[in-house]
């Protein structure tokens, strides 16, 4: 194998285990949720708060004084507090009602779904859909009806209220990508717009309920397992990607996003006794396969335009 080919398995490698952190994250929430039964407002706060200050703490000790870069204009403070509300207060809200009203597998899955959302938000700007687009999405849909029905469309597997809040955080995953491009492109490294987001988020979850009031009885368990959100859930995931792209390309990344619903389905079965038919693996596998024909796809167009654009020249 050359160079060039041993990169690109490394690459695989960081993102498949950035993939599988957020899968454990996501079991860990269950367990925090179902088993735990600790208060949503109390945990959002303290893990939102502590994940802001770590990630600013990395971020100042890699950038130093490069943090405060983005708060040199109106314009970029308007898309950080975008980014921190419409992307990472409601992803982490929705996404954490959607285990908690349902299974983590199902909220995965769901959550899973961001890419076509921004695919179908652009067809609201006039953006054409591509062939892919059409195929990933009958794919995905397919794939989703039978993971939450179970093959008996009478009936879902989860409750309506948790299909509700878990499109919710399929739809707030794609502000989640979407709203911070434009501050990545003006030069502001990812990690850093990710800790200024981050600790925005905290600080409003904070207000709204602060970390030190109804504290639940903070047992070992409690403990590990925010521990354990917090560093596998943002922290480590960040960071494997971030070093992941030095060598790989970023559609190659996207396809390693399939490890998390893979991990997380895995170890709930194991771990929390949550059960899944075959239909319903098969469902998640329809999803997995429908999102990456539709990154492929998109990612095979953009390609095609910077050669024509670049031949046109």
């Amino acid at each position: 194998m050359n160079s060039s080919g041993k990169n690109v398995v490394k690459g695989i490698f960081w993102a498949a285990l950035a993939s599988a952190m957020w899968g454990i994250s996501g079991t860990v929430l269950q367990l925090i949720s179902h088993n735990l039964k600790v208060p949503e407002a109390w945990l959002l706060s303290a893990r939102t708060l502590s994940s802001g200050v770590l990630l600013l703490v990395i971020s100042a000790l890699v950038y130093r004084r490069k943090i405060f870069d983005v708060f040199r204009s109106w314009r970029s403070v308007m898309w950080l507090v975008a980014y921190a509300v419409l992307g990472l207060m409601a992803n982490l809200y929705t996404f954490y009602l959607a285990i908690q009203t349902g299974n983590s597998p199902a909220a995965t899955i769901l959550q899973y779904l961001a890419p076509l959302f921004i695919v179908v938000g652009g067809l609201f700007i006039g953006n054409r859909p591509l062939k892919t687009d059409i195929i990933a999405f009958i794919l995905a849909l397919v794939g989703v009806i039978l993971a939450l029905t179970k093959g008996n469309l009478g009936q879902l597997s989860i409750s309506v209220t948790s299909l509700m809040w878990g499109l919710g955080s399929g739809l707030t995953a794609a502000f989640y990508v979407a709203l911070p491009r434009p501050l990545v492109k003006d030069g502001n490294p990812p990690i850093v717009i990710l800790g200024w987001g981050t600790m925005i988020a905290g600080i409003l979850f904070n207000l709204y309920h602060p970390f030190w009031v109804q504290v639940p009885h903070l047992s070992l368990a409690v403990v590990g397992s925010i521990a354990t959100t917090v560093i596998a859930g943002t922290i480590l995931p960040f960071s494997l990607l971030l070093y992941a792209a030095k060598f790989a390309s970023s559609d190659v990344i996207s396809i390693m996003d399939a490890v998390q619903p893979t991990v997380t389905s895995i170890l709930c079965f194991l771990f929390l006794g949550v059960k899944l038919s075959l239909i319903e693996v098969g469902g998640m596998v329809l999803v997995v396969i429908g999102i990456y024909v539709l990154q492929r796809g998109r990612r095979q167009y953009e390609e095609k335009q910077l050669q024509q654009d670049a031949f046109d020249d």
